[in-house]
């Protein structure tokens, strides 16, 4: 049985669905306690019950102790990884994109494409956007073997989400390749979303993107930006995207959503700036693809090899997990990442 403190280094819910998500491809028990430890309301919320619970559906497992306010669970994964059609529904404003990224290392090794449809937040704060995972790191995981398609048919805000996206990933052939991203290159061109929803008398989106203009022109940089005018969530609210694309092929980028307090031109330029520190940190990944590719590198076969734009609690906590349960030795020094990966193969469990 795979023993695991969720309490190490971030204490953070990423520990507990990554750790779930692995002891299921090794098909493994899994006992992990003190959950989400170092948070405000520690133990499983609902966001993170459903990460269980979909892992648990997806191999037709079984979990113990898998309720709300939980500080321990174990997990009993079955024998395969099935393809077909799911829909889950946090139920609250909880990130659907952490859910799929639960999802994402099974998916990679299923028996068959898998279609899911997810209902909850996509635009919030401490989560990745629907259009970072879109743009950036599943454009990256295709590089790795990874093809995955995503659709959000309707967007969703903290407080009342409502938001749903389709996805579908067809598993890998074979084994996940490394990949080796150390030169940065040059900046090819910048590209935005701006996106707004039952505000468009108030020019939130056209504000966004004149304090993104302002910051980039500063630095003799230019960008083209999608206007997406929505009427369908269930509340007021907005988000913008930023992505950066290099001659070398790297993709990086950087988002916030709206909030209660935090007007549009702020947003407009804490997005671009945020973007702009990690580019001229030398980076060839941004500050959240940093840790989202460990799990993947782990699993794939060969090094894989990085430059962050700093380290994180989030990092450390991910390379620990991967050394725990799959063994897979990593190198930091600095910024310099190195992943030495297992080969995972999933008919060899």
């Amino acid at each position: 049985m795979i023993e695991i403190d969720g309490s190490r280094y971030s204490g953070s819910g990423t520990i507990l669905r990554y750790a779930v998500s692995l002891a299921a491809l090794l098909r493994k028990e899994l006992h992990i306690r003190n959950i989400r430890a170092k948070r405000r309301k520690p133990g499983l919320r609902p966001q993170h019950l459903r990460s269980v619970l979909a892992c648990r559906d997806l191999t037709d497992g079984v979990v113990s102790g898998a309720e709300i306010g939980s500080s321990e669970l174990v997990f009993y994964p079955g024998p395969s990884i099935k393809g077909g059609e799911y829909s889950f529904d946090i139920g609250t404003a909880g990130s659907t994109t952490m859910l799929l990224l639960t999802f994402l290392p099974l998916a990679c090794f299923a028996e068959d494409t898998i279609r899911l449809k997810l209902s909850g937040g996509l635009f919030q704060d401490f989560a990745p956007t629907a259009f970072h995972m879109e743009y950036v790191l599943l454009c990256t995981l295709f590089r790795m073997g990874l093809c995955a398609e995503l659709k959000m048919v309707r967007p969703g805000y903290v407080p009342s989400g409502g938001g749903i996206l389709e996805v579908e990933i067809k598993p890998v052939k074979g084994k996940l390749q490394s990949i080796r991203l150390i030169d940065q290159g040059e900046i090819e061109e910048f590209r935005g979303i701006a996106l707004s929803s039952h505000l468009k008398a108030q020019r939130v989106n056209e504000r966004m993107v004149a304090a993104c203009q302002k910051a980039l022109k500063k630095k003799g940089c230019q960008v083209i930006v999608e206007l997406k005018e929505d009427e369908t969530s269930l509340q007021k609210g907005a988000a913008f995207f930023l992505l950066a694309s290099t001659t070398t092929g790297l993709l990086l980028g950087m988002d916030q959503a709206g909030k209660i307090g935090r007007s549009a031109e702020k947003i407009g330029d804490y997005v671009t700036k945020a973007l702009l520190e990690d580019i001229e940190k030398g980076a060839t990944v941004d500050r959240y693809l940093a840790d989202q590719l460990i799990i993947f590198a782990a699993l794939a076969e060969g090094a894989s090899e990085y430059i962050i734009p700093y380290q994180t609690d989030h990092i450390r906590s991910n390379l620990w997990l991967v050394e725990e349960i799959l063994g897979a030795k990593a190198q930091l020094n600095g910024q310099y990442l190195k992943i030495e990966g297992i080969a995972f193969d999933v008919n060899r469990q």
